[in-house]
């Protein structure tokens, strides 16, 4: 018996060497690595910073990082200075204006790089960027105005032939406050409600709001179409507590209310 196991023995061993030979062959052959996934570019992250311009982004560098993701799907191709910005509605000024006396006392001329605004200081250089161009202009404040709502600052026209806002008469632009050490929320403002031909009707409607408000001035306006007489109601500290001013008009009396400075005389 002995001698007829040994040679049984062999063969199964042998057979369990190439069973479990196959085996194994056969698991290795199924094993399947995932292939490795790519990084992600700033491109397929990132919204592009491309704005509404014909300007061509820049090229990207050897090593992009991707940028952070901008407030509103924008990104402003230049930073703003540190200080005072808005955005609105621009319009420009020329003829009938042109050559007579602005707010602050000088001689208008259309062909300067000025503008009027509601409430910042005179001599105040701003850069007013056209939205929807990406041109820009610096201008310096020397007027009052517009008062029109919905619209922010009154070009010259040299101004708005620099920032092509001439043939479209309103645009949307960004101001920005570039002369340093301007702080365009300081100092006393007031409230206009109304502008009149008739000074009677201004008379009669300070009457009126005498009752609830004070002070109320009447300023006298000369025009290129005449003589108009505004009614402004108040004297306030602080741009901010003006135009909460403004907003109780608008809800109490019905008014379209406009935050003007108080400059000195």
């Amino acid at each position: 018996m002995t001698d007829l196991q040994s040679p049984r023995r062999a063969c199964l061993f042998f057979l369990l060497n190439v069973v479990c030979a196959s085996l194994l062959a056969g698991c290795s052959a199924r094993r399947v690595t995932a292939p490795s996934q790519p990084s992600p570019t700033p491109d397929s992250t990132v919204e592009s910073t491309k704005r509404d311009t014909d300007v061509s982004p820049a090229p990207a560098p050897a090593n992009p990082k991707p940028a952070p993701v901008p407030k509103h799907g924008k990104t402003a191709a230049i930073p703003p200075p540190a200080g005072y910005s808005e955005e609105g509605n621009a319009s420009w000024y020329g003829v009938p204006f042109n050559g007579r006396r602005a707010s602050n006392g000088e001689i208008y001329d259309m062909y300067k790089l000025t503008a009027a605004h509601r409430t910042l200081p005179f001599e105040t250089m701003v850069r007013v960027t056209n939205l929807n161009n990406g041109k820009s202009t610096t201008v310096r404040i020397t007027d009052r105005g517009p008062f029109v709502e919905n619209r922010i600052i009154d070009l010259s026209l040299a101004a708005a032939r620099e920032i092509e806002s001439v043939g479209p008469g309103v645009v949307p632009v960004r101001v920005e406050v570039i002369t340093p050490g301007v702080d365009p929320t300081a100092g006393y403002f007031t409230v206009q409600v109304g502008a009149f031909r008739d000074p009677g009707n201004a008379q009669r409607l300070r009457d009126r709001l005498n009752v609830s408000y004070s002070p109320i001035f009447i300023q006298q306006y000369d025009s290129p179409d005449g003589l108009f007489y505004r009614v402004r109601v108040g004297k306030v500290s602080g741009e901010d507590a003006a135009h909460q001013l403004g907003e109780q008009l608008r809800a109490r009396e019905g008014f379209t209310p406009f935050v003007v400075r108080l400059d000195e005389p």
